[in-house]
């Protein structure tokens, strides 16, 4: 109460805000830069296999759908597992790239 009432009260509000919103600011800033960087990683991935990879022939093509299945969802489940323990391919690129201390952008 005394802290409302208080004729500096409205500045440390202020101040304390301004904090709160810088914080925000940076962290959605680390945000968009993580998903840039998947949408990139994705994109040159996407690329490579559309120019790297022949076409099928016909006769093949039933068999190449079903492995493609089977691989989709073992890639759902390992996906699935990783979230699940809570590490992530982000986490170990950053380990990885500069051994950068866990929770840190480098």
């Amino acid at each position: 109460m005394a802290s409302f009432l208080s004729p500096d009260g409205p500045e440390r509000l202020e101040a304390a805000l301004a904090r709160r919103l810088d914080r925000m600011t940076r962290q959605l800033e680390r945000m968009e830069r993580r998903v840039t960087i998947s949408n990139e990683s994705l994109a040159v991935f996407v690329r490579f296999w559309l120019t790297s990879t022949p076409p099928l022939p016909d006769a093949a093509l039933a068999a190449a759908q079903s492995k493609g299945r089977e691989r989709y969802d073992g890639f759902i489940e390992a996906v699935g597992r990783r979230l699940a323990r809570g590490k992530t391919l982000d986490d170990e690129v950053r380990q990885d790239v500069g051994g950068v201390a866990e929770g840190q952008d480098p």
